[in-house]
């Protein structure tokens, strides 16, 4: 472990104990510096690290305070680095096939605990798959929100920023299955439809059923159209 990463560490350490709760203020750098017994360029270097990783947030002429710690804010980078999987079909299939392991448990999650304003959304973005179905990219753009509304009833922002962070990238392929495969539109709004029927009928077992069978299907398509994913996604 280096010097910068031992720094890093140090201070990880005070958070996770407590001495350095969530909006809480760091000593001046010098001060900091004296108190885990590093250098000033050290700490300074752990504290840069740190606010990269939005564990820490540097205020220019106030300080250095540790950030609220919330899940949407320390995995918000997931995104952006599954994004960086461009051309990359085989990291994509890997990526639908997390979904099939998170998303069913988290629909019949949202059965058990859904409320009627949180079904109503996810009502109103069916109606406007349905109204969008000759539009592929707005379909698919309702299909996300579709998804995304689902996954917020659970009332679990660690796992709906997981599963946001993987929805930025298999937006697009389904996009792309929609623009190849002149039946898509009917099979998703079918699938969809069945997921909300059994939210509405708060089955989770239903629930669970219906969101397998909808993710399996965009990962067996994806399975089955690797090489044309390959040369879309490298465009």
């Amino acid at each position: 472990m280096s010097l910068t990463d031992r720094a890093i560490e140090q201070i990880r350490e005070l958070i996770r104990t407590g001495a350095l709760p969530p909006g809480s203020k760091l000593p001046p750098e010098q001060d900091l510096a004296a108190q885990l017994g590093l250098s000033r360029n050290l700490a300074r270097e752990a504290v840069k690290s740190l606010a990269v990783a939005r564990i820490l947030e540097v205020r220019r002429g106030d300080g250095t305070y540790v950030t609220s710690l919330q899940p949407s804010l320390l995995l918000e980078s997931l995104g952006g680095a599954v994004e960086l999987l461009q051309g990359d079909a085989g990291a994509l299939v890997d990526l639908v096939e997390v979904r099939r392991l998170l998303e069913p448990a988290a629909t019949a999650l949202a059965a058990t605990r859904i409320s009627a304003e949180g079904l109503a959304e996810v009502k109103r973005h069916l109606d406007a798959m349905r109204e969008a179905r000759e539009d592929v990219e707005l379909l698919n753009v309702h299909d996300a929100a579709f998804h995304r509304a689902v996954v917020a009833a659970t009332g679990n922002e660690t796992l709906l920023t997981i599963l946001e962070g993987i929805s930025g990238r298999t937006l697009r392929a389904r996009v792309w299955h929609g623009l190849v495969d002149a039946q898509a539109a009917g099979r998703t709004l079918a699938e969809h439809e069945a997921i909300f029927s059994a939210l509405a009928s708060r089955d989770s077992a239903r629930s669970q059923a219906a969101a397998l069978l909808h993710v399996h299907s965009t990962e067996q398509w994806l399975r089955d159209h690797l090489d044309a994913a390959t040369d879309r996604f490298g465009d």
